[in-house]
């Protein structure tokens, strides 16, 4: 926090990001988010922010999106690489395969990492407010007579 001042101190894009390929929560850096390589928990355990920070249910669409683009990039790359080491005498047949794996394989690498990283982008537009994390029921106070 800083001196004065009620707003958390906003962290930086480099930060937020590092954390996300880390499949950390952007937000702290310590919770790991991910249940699963393909499903993400509701809550950060460390800082217990909500990760899917609206109620709507396209939230992930801007993760499908980031998975979208690195995989595409992948490809690219494999097949820029595989002409480029055979050029003059491209195998086109070779070059097809490689291409069709990494278009399949790439997606499901990705994966984990283009929910964190969408999670990191969404903190840096939209910077959390204290309606975005769920107090745990083990944290919460208790109501005593």
């Amino acid at each position: 926090m800083r001196e004065n001042d009620d707003r958390p101190a906003r962290l930086s894009t480099a930060r937020l990001l590092v954390r996300a390929v880390a499949l950390r929560c952007p937000n702290c850096g310590r919770g790991r988010v991910l249940r699963s390589w393909f499903r993400v928990r509701a809550t950060c355990p460390a800082c217990h922010l909500k990760l899917q920070r609206n109620e709507d249910a396209d939230y992930w669409t801007g993760g499908f999106l980031v998975n979208f683009i690195i995989a595409e990039m992948i490809v690219s790359l494999v097949l820029l690489f595989a002409v480029w080491a055979a050029w003059p005498d491209v195998d086109w047949g070779l070059v097809l395969r490689g291409t069709v794996v990494a278009a399949l394989a790439g997606p499901l690498l990705t994966w984990p990492f283009s929910r964190t990283l969408w999670l990191g982008i969404d903190l840096r537009f939209r910077p959390p407010e204290s309606s975005d994390f769920e107090i745990a029921p083990d944290i919460a106070p208790r109501n005593s007579p």
